[in-house]
């Protein structure tokens, strides 16, 4: 018997890709359920082969609903998300409302399966933030060779971070360039077209901003609350794919071979590294692809035991979507359904 799913969002650009991968992944469902707000009630998205009508958020009744896949934003989920799982329905949230709750899993499952056990604190299960995921996809296999000490990171994200309007923002600005016009910014602090802005997020006391703290944080309890992380966040002129220049320094020595036979290895992972043009992945390339993509794996000589990637992968895949239905499928293998069963 397959599941009753609900996807909270669906008609943002990520609960898009979460109806897209569901349907491609052939995920257990029964029924699928498309979510919105009252501004979006009624807009059809596609399922597949199928075609679903957004129904209102406010007023429906999770009972019945086995799993609930959200990205309707941190405000709405922290009404929304405790509400569905009172019902007895199983939430994976792609928001920051629960990432840092410490009786929520954060999880990817390439990384951290294992504390999906958790799930039955709250019955919420938290996605981590687009940029975090690709990074510790990456940074387990080499964690697995020798202890990691300190990462320094530097990110080159894409607008669609930022949702649809992010996107539309970059292509309008670069379209009324052309034509000597000028775009206000409004979803950015500054003119993202043919720029780089080094700001995502709101500033914290230290001079750090909130997604860089974020990356620190996630990668503690996801990893390893003993790894030191100093981030920068750069959004870029680019509409879908996050890059990140990442220096890792560990505590033992790790030769580059190993680590670039090791992440070759390794689950979610592609390796392209050939010391040559072109040679190395970049944003366009991951566009519609699932995996973490890692390239110019070298050391590093300014530490005692450092190596350098440079790691790319679509952030609205993988870095949301994506992330999220494999812990659909991973809490389908493991436990759903007996606690669902014991539950009901």
């Amino acid at each position: 018997m397959g599941y009753k799913v609900a996807v909270v969002g669906a008609s943002g650009a990520v609960g898009g890709e979460m109806l897209s991968i569901l349907a491609e992944r052939n995920f257990p469902a029964d029924e699928v359920v498309a979510l919105a707000s009252s501004r979006s009630l009624g807009r059809e998205v596609s399922f597949g082969d199928d075609t679903l009508t957004c129904r209102n958020l406010e007023t429906f009744d999770f009972k019945g609903v086995d799993l609930a896949l959200f990205s309707p934003g941190a405000k709405v989920s922290d009404v929304h998300a405790p509400r569905a799982a009172a019902a007895g329905c199983v939430v994976i949230d792609n928001t920051s409302r629960f990432r840092y709750d410490d009786d929520i899993p954060l999880v990817v499952p390439e990384v951290n399966p294992h504390d999906l056990g958790m799930f039955e604190n709250r019955y919420i299960v938290s996605n981590p933030n687009c940029s975090t995921i690709q990074m510790v996809v990456a940074l387990k296999p080499l964690r697995d060779l020798a202890p990691i000490r300190r990462v320094v990171a530097a990110t080159y994200q894409a607008t669609g971070g930022a949702g649809r309007k992010g996107m539309d923002e970059l292509y309008n600005q670069t379209k009324k360039m052309f034509w000597n016009e000028t775009h206000e910014p409004d979803v950015f602090q500054k003119p993202i077209a043919f720029n780089c802005i080094p700001h995502i997020d709101v500033f914290m006391e230290d001079g750090s901003t909130r997604e860089e703290w974020k990356m620190a944080a996630e990668v503690g309890k996801i990893l390893d609350p003993a790894i030191r992380v100093h981030a920068t966040c750069v959004r870029v002129p680019v509409f879908v794919g996050h890059a990140e220049a990442v220096n890792v320094e560990f505590e033992t020595p790790l030769d580059e071979d190993d680590a670039r036979e090791r992440l070759g290895d390794s689950d979610g992972v592609v390796v392209i590294d050939e010391r040559e043009p072109g040679g190395y992945a970049t944003q366009k390339d991951c566009a519609g692809e699932d995996a973490v993509y890692v390239s110019r794996i070298r050391r590093d000589p300014t530490v005692e035991h450092g190596l350098s990637l440079w790691i790319v992968s679509d952030n609205l895949r993988k870095g949301a979507a994506l992330n999220a239905v494999q812990i659909a499928e991973e809490l389908d293998r493991r436990c759903l359904r007996g606690a669902l069963d014991k539950a009901g």
